[in-house]
């Protein structure tokens, strides 16, 4: 998409409504760089870096626009799933709301981690003030990162980490607990598989820096569980978020394990795939935890008649912490205190076998909508259409 379209687009739903957040909070925290206590980032920086915290401590971008023209990118790792599409939508709305934000440039690397470094180069080269991106290549964007950074660029990687030390070779890091995220979704797995049976972890492109994360949390739920045989020991499996290419690898796994009685997930937009998989190899459901996605909880009401051992929790799909990358970005930029949180407690928000947390099927929406996005019902509707 162009430059104007984009504009245009970030308008059109800037024009639908504000963006509407929800509380989520549960335990644990993690973060780039060295682990250390929160800082106020650098020594020219008013970021705090760091902290840990919930969905409703997210401040309001008019705290951070300031009054000086400004161009803010972003820069995608991987755009072509629906997750990211709903985040850029989100990242473009919100930039909509800063009259003195007069460009919005958009790089998608399309799982190339070569072509990441020379995105933000070539964003670098093009004079943009703020940066914020999502790092699959993890610690080989780094150098590139910390480049940007001494040339002057904001810079504030989001749910992919680059490593390295936030207020340091970057503004600050931003994301969800993502250890906690999988250690909470395989606890939930684990327990509703009956403690035992086996168990795979899906990921998205391999060697992403994200679905890692998230493995190790599973790998600390497993060892606590020895009924449990985790069949992917050597890392997450890759399904580069897709879909089509789930379906794909499921149907391996299923051909070569025979039974699989759980699956964690990092991505529940591509996990409709690997449903489909199972459906296709006549084989019973198994349990399933990944984020929300209004297919991964249509399919599950289409199917828990007929699947008694079918049973699905999620998470927080969390696009919404583009939001706080982009507030941290230009508070940096502008001179201005941001003491968001960097960190981002989620719970598991929907629960097939809790009558108080049952899954949300949005009949109205297309099957890639995202209801906890924080995108309205109506922008979602607009951005599908």
């Amino acid at each position: 998409m162009r430059h104007s379209t984009a504009l245009r687009a970030a308008a059109a739903l800037a024009a639908a409504g504000a963006l509407l957040l929800t509380p989520a909070c549960s335990t644990g925290s993690l973060s780039a760089g060295s682990g250390d206590e929160p800082s106020s980032g650098s020594s020219d920086s008013q970021v705090t870096t760091g902290t840990v915290g919930v969905q409703g401590d997210i401040q309001d971008i008019s705290n951070f626009c300031g009054d000086k023209d400004i161009t803010v990118a972003l820069a995608d790792g991987f755009g072509g799933n629906s997750w990211r599409k709903i985040t850029r939508a989100i990242f473009e709305t919100e930039a909509a709301k800063c009259p003195n934000i007069t460009k919005v440039l958009y790089t998608d690397a399309q799982g190339d981690t070569q072509k990441a470094i020379s995105d933000i180069n070539s964003l670098v080269a093009q004079g943009v003030d703020v940066i914020v991106t999502f790092v699959d290549g993890g610690e080989a964007l780094l150098p590139t990162i910390q480049k940007a950074t001494e040339a002057g660029v904001k810079i504030v990687p989001f749910v992919g980490s680059p490593g390295g030390t936030p207020g340091k070779d970057y503004v600050d890091f931003v994301s969800e607990d993502i250890t906690t995220y999988g250690r909470n979704l395989a606890d939930w797995t684990i327990a509703t598989m009956g403690g035992k049976g086996n168990l795979v972890m899906l990921g998205g492109i391999a060697g992403n820096s994200y679905s890692q994360g998230v493995y190790e949390g599973v790998l600390e739920a497993v060892k606590e569980n020895p009924g449990v045989t985790l069949l992917n020991t050597d890392g997450p499996v890759a399904t580069d978020w897709e879909p089509g290419k789930t379906q794909q690898v499921v149907a391996g796994l299923i051909t070569k394990y025979g039974d699989i009685n759980g699956i964690v997930a990092d991505y529940g937009g591509g996990s409709v795939g690997g449903i489909r998989a199972f459906e296709a190899a006549g084989k019973p459901f198994p349990v399933w935890s990944a984020n929300d996605s209004n297919e991964f909880a249509c399919l599950w009401y289409e199917y828990k008649d007929t699947q008694p051992t079918y049973q699905i929790a999620t998470e927080s799909s969390r696009n919404w912490v583009v939001t706080v990358a982009l507030h941290k970005a230009l508070a940096a930029a502008n001179g201005l205190p941001n003491d968001e949180p960097s960190t981002y407690n989620l719970e598991i928000i929907e629960d097939s076998t809790d009558s108080s947390k049952q899954p949300k099927c949005e009949s109205s929406l297309p099957a890639d909508a995202i209801l906890s996005s924080g995108l309205s019902v109506d922008q979602l509707k607009q951005l599908f259409q």
